[in-house]
């Protein structure tokens, strides 16, 4: 496996973190966190119109760009860098995801588009009350009458989902778990923002009380792709969790070479330094396992990704909460004050180490696939 970047990546990069430098700026990071809607539309349009991030895995038929996973992972690591306040996770990592694995070529030709233009904000509605990830946690109910396929039930912590213009939602048919497609504006639908640890990820309550649904592929035929789904999201929220601890880790390294005590850096101080490098160890680590996940991907093998997945997950959302709380104990005192900058990334931390599942329940899914 080869962990080195093309010329083409590095640019990508490059690019990206030019325009997050301009446009998600720590003031921006805290206006969007206090707004309702927890992002900047003009941006998100700049997004899709100046680099075309939203459509940049998309196929081209679909009006991507066609590009692979490891590029999408280079895209995430920069967005955790700067916080990205933004339902590009949501509409990238599970709603075009879950669209390119169902079996349903009229849906992906009417739905992608539109994510790819960023013209459609999109989620995936998966978790329900009862906090499971597996095929028997989806209980919402799905019925078909003379009107067609209705939704009745609650799904619960859908990022983005009190703002999406397009919710994919998992149901249990009489088949089993299908797949459907409900516009935000449907009767029925009630949408419900969350009070969350991380306002800078948006978090919703939705409930659907007989709301008009289309049934996307075939009924009941809907976990294999929602769990490659979740393989997928989980090592893209890998490759964003290594970015945010790397920012975290540079903003540890200059405290500790400009703050001073007994009239010396701090980093010159052997706890100091052995912390600062004990922060980079799992980084570089975590950088592996992510885009050891990613290249995984690209290859299609769908064993290793299975694998690769769970790893990933399991170890990054780790690191990246070792690393924030330490670049807090780094900083002092000044590091738990709201003016800093370092709770926001303890608390993004905190928050994707649940966001598709524990890292307990990862490694219960490592261990399961590697048939232990």
């Amino acid at each position: 496996m080869d962990l080195t970047f093309s010329e083409e990546q590095d640019e990508l990069r490059k690019v990206v973190r030019s325009f997050l430098t301009r446009h998600a700026t720590e003031a921006d990071v805290r206006r969007l966190a206090a707004d309702p809607s927890g992002y900047d539309p003009a941006v998100w349009q700049r997004m899709a119109t100046e680099i075309g991030l939203q459509g940049l895995a998309v196929p081209e038929k679909y009006g991507g760009s066609g590009f692979g996973y490891v590029d999408l992972g280079v895209v995430f690591e920069e967005t955790g860098r700067a916080l990205l306040c933004a339902p590009y996770f949501a509409s990238v990592a599970l709603a075009a995801e879950i669209l390119l694995r169902c079996d349903d070529e009229t849906a992906r030709g009417d739905l992608l588009p539109g994510i790819a233009s960023g013209e459609t904000v999109a989620t995936l509605a998966l978790t329900e009350e009862n906090g499971r990830w597996d095929e028997s946690g989806i209980t919402l109910n799905a019925h078909d009458g003379a009107g067609g396929w209705r939704l009745t039930g609650v799904k619960t912590y859908v990022l983005d989902g009190h703002l999406a213009d397009l919710l994919l939602v998992a149901a249990r048919t009489p088949s089993g778990v299908s797949l459907f497609a409900v516009e935000a504006q449907a009767p029925g639908l009630v949408r419900t923002p969350l009070p969350t640890l991380d306002q800078t990820r948006k978090q919703a309550r939705v409930e659907f009380t007989n709301t008009a649904a289309r049934l996307l592929g075939p009924e009941g035929a809907a976990w294999p792709g929602l769990e490659r789904t979740l393989a997928t999201a989980s090592v893209l929220l890998a490759a964003e969790q290594v970015g945010g601890a790397a920012t975290a880790l540079d903003a540890a390294v200059e405290h500790a070479r400009i703050r001073e005590q007994y009239g010396r850096p701090i980093g010159s101080f052997q706890g100091i330094k052995h912390k600062c490098a004990d922060m980079l160890v799992e980084i570089e680590s975590a950088r592996s396992a992510a885009y050891g996940g990613l290249w995984a991907l690209d290859t299609g093998d769908e064993a290793e990704i299975a694998i690769s997945a769970a790893l990933a997950q399991a170890f990054c959302s780790e690191a990246f909460t070792r690393v924030a709380g330490d670049n807090i104990q780094v900083h002092g005192g000044i590091g738990f004050t709201w003016e800093h900058p370092a709770h926001l990334y303890l608390k993004r931390a905190k928050s994707s180490e649940v966001l598709l599942g524990t890292p307990s329940y990862h490694r219960e899914l490592l261990a399961t696939r590697l048939g232990i």
